[in-house]
């Protein structure tokens, strides 16, 4: 049995924010506000005359792509085509890849104690079982199948270090564990002295891919949520055996959609531009959070604040949502949040200054 869908909770909450008189500011779901590039556009548009089935591997021009951004941004070497698969969209990937590897009854599927809910649903769909960490060395290898890692984290926003992912590294290999790191924030970055590594750098890897993949996504980097464009990178075996799944599924991502992607990895000014309007609004919603007495823990990456002040995290979205402020309760990603609240930045600037306002009043 699922678990219930935990955004389903928070209309009430959301209720009474609306109720502001000045409306609501959602800072509860981090979904992006801003236009999609105008070249990433084009490109989307320039393919809309594609009436035929798109590949589930995608275009060669979509691998040159995904390989070339790979290879300058993740800093993994030696790359080619069977090293890189799109998806349509990372979630679907989180949800179903544990099905998708045959997982069921007696494998075992580890993420981080404070977690995106999906990488537990994933575990229940395959009717695996399911176990959580503060540190993946401390789990018990015994049927440990796949292990999660997410750096940045949703929803803390903490950065692991080169030295630790190394570490985790070493052991789930030692182990036979496959490693699938979510890195779908990996190029919003805050803290010059926390800068996100890929699992597949190779002072992580060794310059060996075998038993890691790494899950990237172009919906906030590039405002493409609405897109579903995703992909992953890293050991062809694996990602091998999932085209073959993949294929007789029809995961398939849209023609026009693959060739946008094209265009936004081929573009490095767009996300420039995005990360200053994120800058901008993080610097914002901090200073007005700590200054009503939140306190801030990790947030060194992601687009997300995570923020405490010490209660049970329902009271302070009630509170919240009183001045027109919705946030996500720390509880929606596992009992070791249930003091903290989630908070994104991912409104407009004018909804933005409306919360430093609610907050400053």
């Amino acid at each position: 049995m699922l678990p219930a869908f935990p955004w389903d909770r928070l209309e009430p909450y959301k209720a009474t924010a609306a109720a502001h008189p000045d409306g609501i500011v959602d800072l509860s779901v981090g979904t992006p506000v801003d236009p999609v590039p105008e070249l990433v556009q084009a490109a989307l548009a320039a393919a809309s005359d594609s009436p035929g089935y798109p590949t589930v591997w995608g275009t060669p021009a979509l691998r040159d792509a995904l390989v070339g951004w790979a290879e300058r941004r993740l800093g993994a070497g030696g790359l080619t085509h069977h090293h890189v698969l799109p998806l349509v969209g990372s979630k679907e990937l989180v949800a179903s890849l544990p099905t998708q590897l045959g997982l069921g009854p007696g494998d075992r599927v580890g993420y981080p104690r404070l977690a995106y809910p999906t990488y537990e649903v994933g575990a229940r769909l395959a009717r695996a079982d399911y176990a959580v960490y503060d540190d993946p060395r401390e789990l018990d290898p015994d049927g440990l199948r796949l292990l999660w890692l997410n750096s940045p984290s949703n929803p803390t926003g903490r950065v692991l270090g080169v030295d630790e992912l190394r570490r985790t590294v070493a052991w789930a290999r030692e182990h036979g564990v496959l490693v699938v790191s979510d890195e779908c924030y990996l190029e919003l970055g805050w803290e010059p002295d926390a800068e996100p590594v890929s699992v597949l750098h190779p002072d992580v890897c060794g310059g060996s891919y075998e038993g890691l993949v790494a899950v990237h996504s172009l919906s906030k980097r590039s405002n493409l949520a609405g897109y579903r464009a995703a992909f992953l990178v890293g050991d062809p075996a694996v990602l091998g055996e999932l085209l073959e799944i993949r294929k007789h599924s029809g995961l398939m991502v849209p023609a026009p959609v693959q060739a946008a992607t094209v265009a936004a990895l081929g573009d490095g000014e767009h996300v420039a531009v995005q990360r200053e309007r994120y800058a901008r609004r993080r610097t914002a919603l901090r200073g007005a959070l700590e200054a009503y007495g939140f306190r801030i823990e990790h947030s060194e990456a992601s687009l997300y604040l995570w923020a405490t002040r010490d209660e049970p995290c329902w009271d302070t979205v009630a509170d919240l949502a009183k001045r027109g402020v919705l946030v996500a309760p720390g509880e929606f990603y596992g009992e070791a949040g249930r003091a903290h609240v989630r908070v994104a930045f991912t409104a407009t600037d004018e909804r933005v200054r409306a919360a430093v306002q609610r907050l400053a009043g």
